[in-house]
């Protein structure tokens, strides 16, 4: 028999009728003959309103206290699925992620899945049972709870897909896919049929929001099968493999990303080591850095800017201010009132002249560019957030994006 991983986000148990229909989803997947594994996120807003009211609390909710009170969400989601596949007639068990033995390192509210011991999952399907997984959550080896950062529901999905050997994960959420652009800003926008597992992660690494970076580095990794589709309507989503259907196209899609920040060292002392001390402080606050540029270095110094998330960005600037004195930064400037767009596509690795594309319909919008980062397939660039639309706008009429 079959083994199918569903994820099911926030949105889509957001209230006891969602669940219900959630419920019937996963029962009609049973009832297909595969055994299932469902993974669920906490309801609606709960996470943001517990992090809400610890924050009521104190300003500084220590990192293990805030973990045992954002995977209560989670908790609440499994068992209400649970009670409606009940409910259903069919069996089904929650586990919460210590219970699956999802184990992670010991760093609170970001943990890194090391490992999962599937034991007790196999005994519960071996047992007829439908499994009900607590996404965004873990444990240590010395039992502390730990949650896997934003998203992270995603990223226990593909990782139970991965150690089960599931023959499909599928991401429901509350769009039908992946598109060629968010439709909430480009309605001419297109859903793809299918991606590659290098595209969906440079999309999810610069903002497309239906799969979680470090899930879909982890499909990559591992060549989980992975489909994101809606759970609100039954069509077909996204197949994300390694087929070449949309590489015929330069650019398969257009991304963009609020949730930045940029950091800005001026007057650095043009030594080696300076770059090391500078990012080995960050990475010590745990802060992921997006893009690093450094200008050519002049008689007055040179500046480093590199992206954080925004988040992120007061750890970031605090932790460069540390180190200011000894690499010789002038200044430390933080700024949260820019974003980044990007185009991704397997076919720019074969084409000239793509970025130059990209840059001359954001010149022709008066939009000016602050940072340019490149990959094999894709190029970003850092603008003034209020400048976002416009620029998604113009990239995705530029690689004619809504024609098939």
């Amino acid at each position: 028999m079959s083994l199918i991983v569903q994820k099911f986000g926030g949105t889509s148990v957001a209230t006891p009728e969602r669940i219900k229909h959630v419920a019937r989803r996963v029962v009609a997947t049973r009832g297909a003959g595969h055994h299932v594994v469902a993974v669920v996120s906490a309801p609606g807003d709960m996470t943001d309103d517990l992090i809400a009211m610890a924050r009521q609390i104190t300003g500084h909710p220590p990192a293990r206290e805030l973990d045992m009170l954002l995977a209560t969400g989670e908790q609440v989601s499994i068992a209400l699925l649970a009670m409606a596949i009940h409910a259903e007639g069919h069996e089904a068990i929650s586990l919460t992620g210590g219970q699956a033995r999802i184990r992670t390192e010991r760093v609170h509210t970001r943990a890194r899945i090391l490992g999962v011991d599937r034991r007790r999952i196999d005994r519960e399907l071996a047992a007829g049972r439908i499994v009900i997984v607590a996404g965004f959550q873990g444990i240590t080896d010395d039992e502390e709870i730990t949650t896997l950062g934003r998203g992270g529901s995603d990223t226990t999905a593909v990782a139970l897909a991965s150690a089960l050997g599931a023959d499909l994960c599928q991401i429901y959420t509350d769009v039908e896919g992946v598109f060629t652009a968010d439709p909430r800003l480009v309605p001419e926008a297109r859903k793809l049929r299918e991606i590659s597992y290098d595209e969906m992660l440079e999309m999810a690494s610069s903002g497309a929001l239906v799969v979680q970076t470090r899930a879909a580095e982890l499909a990559k990794q591992y060549r989980v099968p992975l489909e994101v589709r809606s759970s609100f309507v039954d069509r077909e989503g996204t197949i994300v493999a390694e087929g070449t259907m949309e590489r015929r196209r330069v650019v398969t899609g257009v991304t963009h990303d609020r949730n930045v920040a940029k950091i800005t060292a001026t007057g650095l002392v043009d030594r080696p080591g300076i770059a090391h001390t500078l990012f080995r402080a960050i990475a010590d606050r745990h802060v992921n850095v997006n893009m690093i540029i450094q200008s050519v270095p002049r008689p007055q110094g040179a500046d480093i800017s590199f992206t954080v998330a925004r988040s992120d960005m007061a750890a970031a600037a605090d932790a460069a201010r540390g180190v200011a004195r000894e690499i010789g930064a002038e200044e430390i400037l933080a700024d949260d009132q820019v974003a980044m767009v990007s185009i991704v596509g397997a076919g720019m690795i074969s084409n000239p002249g793509v970025a130059a594309r990209m840059f001359g319909a954001l010149a022709r919008e008066g939009i000016n560019i602050e940072l340019i980062a490149t990959s094999e397939i894709k190029v970003s660039c850092v603008i003034r957030a209020g400048e976002v639309e416009r620029a998604v706008r113009a990239l995705h009429r530029e690689f004619e994006l809504d024609k098939a």
